[in-house]
């Protein structure tokens, strides 16, 4: 039985690996390999996810992991942007585990979290061309809004992002 919870101490290696195997798993066809293990270092970090799992605000809601058997297959975590607007940061899963609905239930505690601090509206972004994310999410009512550059990419890499929204 797979559950959904806030994590804490114990799940941080579990969060390391499953981030940063979904990550790889996600990129090699849109990423360089030098970006991808510099995004994985940067965010994905044992010392930063103790600090995400301990420190919690509006900001950064903390992360949920998705647990069978007392191992992590998933984790997910989000923010409030503005006083009614939450973003969803980070959502990956145990590449195997993909289609089983675990992404949705990671999905829903974000939400549900930040529906709670009075979210009305949610958002995301993906990887311009991430046809693991973009079904995803078109299908549980975000929208396209704008493509910009993405996160941690420089202006050498030109990597886009696509900005999606939904009513929540």
């Amino acid at each position: 039985m797979i559950e959904i919870t806030l994590a804490d101490l114990t799940h941080v290696k579990g969060i390391q690996d499953v981030c940063s195997a979904g990550y790889r798993a996600t990129y090699p066809d849109l990423r360089s390999e030098d970006y991808i293990e510099r995004v994985i270092k940067e965010f994905y970090n044992v010392e930063r996810i103790e600090k995400e799992v301990t420190e919690h605000s509006r900001e950064w809601g903390g992360y949920f992991v998705a647990v069978e058997n007392g191992k992590v297959i998933g984790a997910a975590g989000g923010g409030m942007v503005h006083e009614t607007l939450g973003e969803l940061y980070v959502l990956y899963l145990d590449p195997d585990r993909r289609g089983e609905g675990i992404g949705t239930l990671l999905l829903n505690a974000v939400t549900a979290q930040q529906k709670e601090w009075g979210a009305t509206e949610q958002r995301v972004a993906v990887a311009k061309d991430n046809q693991k994310a973009i079904p995803f999410y078109e299908a549980r009512v975000f929208r396209f809004m704008a493509e910009k550059r993405s996160y941690s990419s420089s202006e050498q890499d030109g990597y886009v992002s696509l900005h999606y929204s939904r009513r929540i």
